[in-house]
């Protein structure tokens, strides 16, 4: 019996050059240890959430996070012609009419502000069920009656209650991909098909701190006063990434439909655009005094049948510059020699297609056939992944 395919993953080496593309809690850059090495980091998180932006952008399939889903109701209301005071009414019935928890926004004074409701977790659904959570409010309307002031012990009750959840477990393509957690609510949380790594360094890495000033542009007219409007410092580095993700074509196609010609079909495309998302996406932290808009010198997909393969492993030990500097031709020939090391171990069999996609390297021998383009690479591994997938 033939394997099936099950996963595509994806490899990337992607050097970025002076930026800080994500940062903690105190501005500074994110850094990890490995193979006792210093490496700058990428969270997956913020990654994601570029690949998620790219990905909505490309299919036009976009989805809502928040924790304002009243708002946003409201101001739909408000393009309908409803009075802004009934219509923040209505938004604050839907946020409190589904299962779950909400409380009273508070104003910079610490007051509670009356009709802005937040749910306690963040609602993530179609973008277009915004429409139908206001159509639940219209067809309601003249029993949204009670405000929502945070006045008094107990909550008043929604009079949309038990009518917002059948709305909130839909889902569409970017949820099917991504997926959803929503304990709260039954039958809304969704698996997700992907997984995605932190990318970090493929070397070791120094965070450098940037001095930087201000000037006062009536100051340095007049010239009536020495020094800058404003001076203060920033944490950023460069460095060559090594980033990895992976689609379960499994879960994929099981979220997609119950159908299974329908959820295939939709898979060729969520898993493709995605691979290319995967590749063009860049997080936007500092984007305006960095511009670290760098490509990918090297993309190597693989479609496996048995379980994902990153090759985080091939850079425990840091990579040392090259004799006339830079990481980029190491890390790559790291991927090349790992790759075939990792699939004798396992098994080769087990890889069903393999291919690669670069700048300028001729003589990769174990990350199989070599493509133009990015989009040529992914075509061609989606092609395979999905042709012949079985139920």
């Amino acid at each position: 019996m033939n394997p099936k395919p099950r996963f595509i993953d994806i490899h990337i080496i992607q050097p970025v050059p002076y930026a800080n593309l994500n940062r903690d809690d105190t501005n500074s850059v994110k850094t990890m240890l490995y193979g006792d090495a210093l490496r700058t980091r990428v969270s997956s998180q913020s990654w994601k959430r570029a690949v998620r932006e790219h990905f909505q952008d490309k299919l036009g399939n976009k989805a809502l996070r928040t924790r304002r889903i009243g708002e946003r109701v409201a101001e739909a209301l408000r393009e309908r012609g409803w009075d802004q005071a009934i219509a923040e009414r209505a938004g604050a019935h839907v946020a409190t009419g589904s299962s779950i928890k909400w409380e009273v926004a508070k104003g910079k004074d610490k007051q509670p502000i009356t009709n802005k409701i937040l749910t306690n977790a963040l609602i993530y659904l179609p973008e277009d069920a915004v429409q139908e959570l206001a159509d639940i409010a219209e067809a309601h309307k003249d029993a949204l009656t009670a405000d929502f002031t945070g006045k008094g012990r107990s909550k008043p009750e929604s009079a949309l209650k038990g009518k917002i959840d059948k709305v909130l477990i839909k889902r569409n393509g970017v949820i099917n991909l991504f997926g959803r957690m929503l304990a709260e609510v039954n039958q809304a949380g969704v698996d997700g098909a992907v997984q995605v790594a932190h990318a970090f360094t493929t070397h070791t890495t120094e965070v450098e701190l940037d001095y930087f000033a201000a000037v006062d542009d009536v100051t340095a007219a007049k010239g009536d006063e020495t020094g800058s409007g404003h001076m203060g410092t920033a944490e950023f580095s460069t460095g060559t990434f090594y980033r990895f993700a992976t689609v379960d074509l499994e879960e994929l196609v099981k979220n997609l439909s119950d159908d299974y010609d329908i959820g295939l079909e939709a898979a060729r495309e969520l898993a493709g655009q995605f691979l290319l998302s995967f590749i063009e996406s860049l997080p936007q932290a500092k984007k305006n005094s960095t511009a670290p808009h760098s490509l990918p010198h090297l993309v190597h997909v693989a479609v496996r049948s048995d379980r994902p393969l990153s090759f985080a492993a091939a850079f425990e030990e840091p990579v040392r510059s090259a004799q006339h500097g830079g990481y980029v031709t190491r890390s790559v020939q790291n991927i090349d020699a790992y790759s075939e090391a990792a699939n004798t171990l396992l098994g080769r069999d087990r890889v069903l297609h393999a291919g690669h996609a670069s700048l300028h390297f001729d003589k990769l021998e174990h990350l199989g056939e070599r493509h133009s383009s990015f989009e040529a690479l992914v075509t061609a591994a989606v092609a395979t992944a999905l042709a012949e997938h079985p139920q």
